[in-house]
């Protein structure tokens, strides 16, 4: 009975894909103090740090919107090592998870990007702006950036210094790299091998 769900095992070693780790969190939405306009021409920019080494493949941010049915659809994000530095790249894709209803009669929504790998290491700024809903870019809805106060350093462009919004980093840190397939089975057949002989040993 060990020896074939050993086996299974090393097969399933062998096809497990990586998983998007966490690379900076900026702490739990608040949606009950404040947000800041993503679009309309205003855009924000908060501070991170990933561990050296890293790619960034995901965004979430949790914002707030006056409507039900007209959400967030894309987003431009930049990634600088300066607030509102880098190059703009448009957000598309996005998974919207409605959280709640906060006091103010907001509608509060966790949007998820995913996107390709960007290589970075240490300390950067994240940026959004000209958010677009279904409605069109810039139409008739804003779209408010959920304040939570964080660890992170933010900024707003007309206002400057203000406190720090709601997001999560997620990607791929630095570490050892993964095994190949051929090294995990290697491993495997390698266990396969020693099980047998001491099951042998043990059969005298």
């Amino acid at each position: 009975m060990f020896f074939p769900l050993l086996t299974i095992l090393c097969v399933l070693l062998a096809v497990a894909p990586a998983m998007a780790d966490t690379l900076y969190s900026n702490g739990p939405y608040n949606g009950t103090t404040d947000a800041w306009t993503i679009n309309f021409g205003f855009s924000v920019s908060d501070a991170f740090s990933t561990p050296g080494g890293s790619q960034i493949g995901g965004l979430s941010l949790v914002y707030w919107d006056a409507s039900s049915t007209d959400l967030l659809t894309t987003v431009d994000m930049q990634i600088g090592s300066t607030s509102f530095g880098g190059s703009a790249q448009t957000l598309s894709g996005v998974t919207n998870t409605f959280l709640t209803t906060n006091q103010y009669g907001y509608n509060l929504y966790q949007a998820d990007y995913s996107f390709g790998n960007i290589p970075w290491s240490g300390e950067g700024y994240i940026t959004l702006s000209n958010a677009c809903s279904t409605s069109g870019c810039s139409v008739s809805n804003p779209i408010y950036w959920d304040e939570n106060s964080g660890r992170s350093t933010a900024y707003e462009n007309t206002t400057g210094s203000i406190p720090s919004e709601a997001f999560t980093l997620t990607g791929t840190p630095i570490g050892p790299p993964t095994p190949e397939p051929s090294s995990i089975l290697l491993f495997g057949s390698g266990i396969l091998g020693l099980v047998g002989i001491l099951r042998r040993k043990l059969g005298r």
